[in-house]
């Protein structure tokens, strides 16, 4: 069954419920780090680091938005889903108006990247293409990236890797070497996420025939795969710390 506290009426708070702004973190932390990282090499620029924020937020809502309507469309939301309200499926707001609020996100997306492609080049042009395109076909398309066990590459790709590189990048005008392993960190986090959400969604995934990870490595090991993203989230960013201590003189 849906949350058990039910929303209002109200279209702005159905709008906010379809955004998911409980999984909006997954786009604010690795820009943070990317950001603390530009900080930490005196390349602190306010501007593009806003940008990216935007960007990723932008990103994240309209692939919530799609993944909402796509899953009611392909059965995968139903009364019996566990978790909070999806939209679509409760009658809150309408399958094309929500498709309409996908597009909009993902639009005004491009147009922030515009500037970042402006400030970074070409390199933040071919993965702000890579990360929309990515958005969309998270759940759109013939071979979905979360139908066919891949949202969790996905994830940790644009919630990770792409997106703390890509925040240093824009500030820095280069890659920084501790960029990679904290963006896995900050990936394997959103991984963890995603991994719990999976498992809550098992059955009903599995009667939809949404072959999430979860569904085709099942339940113990979804649990144990969990545990090990969420330990490699903050394995990582210490042994990052120990390595810049011996590296760093007192």
């Amino acid at each position: 069954m849906n949350n058990p506290d039910a929303p209002s009426r109200s279209p702005a708070r159905a709008w906010l419920l379809a955004a998911r702004p409980r999984t909006l973190t997954a786009s604010v932390a690795p820009v943070a780090v990317g950001t603390a990282l530009a900080l930490d090499a005196g390349a602190f620029r306010l501007l593009p680091a806003l940008a990216a924020l935007a960007g990723g937020l932008l990103i994240q809502i309209g692939t919530n938005f799609a993944n909402d309507v796509l899953d009611h469309r392909r059965g995968a939301d139903t009364a019996e889903r566990l978790g909070p309200t999806r939209v679509v499926q409760a009658g809150l707001l309408s399958d094309r108006a929500v498709a309409r609020g996908a597009a909009v996100a993902f639009g005004l997306a491009a147009l922030v990247g515009l500037y970042l492609v402006r400030v970074g080049g070409w390199p933040i042009l071919l993965l702000g293409m890579a990360s929309i395109a990515s958005g969309v076909l998270y759940t759109a398309g013939p071979y979905p990236l979360a139908y066919v066990g891949l949202g969790d590459v996905f994830v940790m790709l644009f919630f990770g890797l792409a997106a703390v590189t890509g925040t240093y990048y824009v500030q820095a005008g280069a890659l920084h070497p501790a960029a990679v392993p904290l963006g896995v960190a900050a990936g394997a986090l959103s991984v963890a996420i995603l991994a719990v959400n999976n498992l809550r969604d098992l059955d009903t995934d599995r009667a939809a025939g949404k072959r999430t990870l979860a569904v085709r490595i099942g339940d113990a090991r979804t649990r144990a795969y969990y545990g090990t993203m969420l330990a490699l989230a903050f394995v990582v960013p210490l042994a990052q710390v120990v390595f810049l201590m011996i590296r760093r003189p007192p």
